[in-house]
């Protein structure tokens, strides 16, 4: 099986890492249109099965050439080209799975789901940690109980120590991370779906120690599809960020000053995006952080059996000082990797879905164990309401 990995960053790597690692995979493409990245991961020698290419991915007629021999193409770029990339893919009669993130591009992306269908390929977007595996564990959960009322997902992705100015350093995409502080979120609240504001409800949350201090609060993507999803089966659903205590205050701060906005600002001779400017200078003046760690909780309650249940799915996991992956990149790589090897597999169905719907979730959960994830599950009762 001959697989492509649009792009050729961090969650890039992680995902090669993990593909060149499986039996019936004979050759993985990287494709990026800068050669630095490449260089860099040629330097890294994963394997002699890891080849590299140099394509703007948005030159669609060569993109489609590039495909026809894959069996699947996983996109590692930013959100917004995922669209155009799941077309060409179609064009070329390969799957394709992406991180994601962004709600109104995964529903353009679905919609290409009769066209897919009739080429035998799937598209499964937002394949990532979040969105991404807490959907799948979200699924899961619901599927052990007879009904269910809530789910509650809280997931962030932090420094182990946290310093000054925002006690945050960037672990994924600087862009990515502007979308979920600046869209709007989606949630489901007594049945019924409804938009919130980001930045808002904060909570205290705690995990074992030293993690007993945080705060969680609502950012966009996370849930992506889930409300749409589980309207009908679900009364309350929400998606929340974690982070270290003050952090949603500041950034309020930021984005309430128009750096978040994506117009652009005349400024002399340049017009520019404040959107840029600040993803740059979060770049500049935070950095990528390498010791970081990835808390996870989703709780799902409901019933069993006539009795109230709540199903607890949870995750603190470190950067891997050996592979030199950071947990990030493997909370999100691994899930990518994994569902981009269900596609290639056969063991998702041609079209367009969600990974809540078309992921086999024991298995999916089996797999990602085998990696070394330490993810629990814990089911317990409950005396009565939420």
């Amino acid at each position: 099986m001959k697989l492509a990995v649009l792009g050729a960053g961090m969650m890039a790597r992680a995902v090669i890492f993990d593909l060149v690692r499986q039996g019936d995979v004979d050759e993985v493409l990287a494709v990026d249109s800068e050669p630095e990245p490449l260089k860099k991961l040629r330097s890294a020698e994963l394997s002699p099965r890891v080849k590299t290419a140099r394509l703007d991915v948005r030159d669609r007629e060569s993109l489609v050439r590039l495909l026809e021999p894959c069996a699947v193409a996983v996109s590692c770029v930013p959100y917004f080209l995922n669209l155009e990339l799941a077309r060409s893919a179609v064009a070329a009669k390969c799957h394709f799975c992406d991180l994601g993130g962004n709600n109104d591009i995964v529903r353009a992306e679905l919609a290409l789901g009769p066209g897919a269908r009739r080429a035998g390929v799937a598209i499964v977007p937002d394949c990532g940690l979040a969105p991404g595996l807490v959907s799948i564990l979200a699924a899961d959960g619901i599927g052990r109980l007879d009904s269910t009322d809530t789910v509650r997902i809280r997931v962030g992705g932090l420094p182990r120590r946290p310093e000054p100015p925002l006690n945050y350093r960037i672990v994924f995409s600087a862009h990515g991370l502007i979308n979920e502080y600046a869209e709007p979120c989606v949630v489901l609240r007594r049945g019924r779906i409804r938009i919130l504001p980001p930045l808002t409800e904060p909570e205290p949350l705690r995990f074992r120690a030293p993690f007993t201090r945080l705060e969680a609060f609502t950012t966009s993507g996370g849930a992506s599809t889930l409300p749409w999803t589980l309207k009908g089966k679900v009364k309350d659903l929400d998606y929340k960020t974690i982070r270290y205590p003050g952090h949603c205050e500041q950034v309020k701060l930021l984005l309430g000053l128009g750096l978040g906005d994506k117009r652009p600002l005349q400024l002399d001779n340049l017009r520019i995006a404040p959107r840029q400017v600040l993803a740059r200078l979060l770049e500049q003046k935070l950095g990528f952080e390498r010791d970081d760690v990835i808390l996870m909780r989703v709780d799902v309650a409901g019933s069993k059996a006539g009795k109230r249940r709540r199903v607890r799915y949870g995750c603190i996991e470190y950067a891997d000082k050996r592979t030199g992956l950071t947990a990030m990149m493997r909370m999100t790589g691994f899930p990518a990797a994994i569902t981009a090897l269900m596609l290639g597999r056969g063991q998702v169905a041609p079209g367009a879905a969600t990974g809540e719907s078309a992921i086999p979730t024991r298995r999916f959960i089996a797999e990602l164990c085998r990696r070394g994830v330490n993810l629990t599950r814990r089911t317990v009762a409950l005396a009565g309401p939420e």
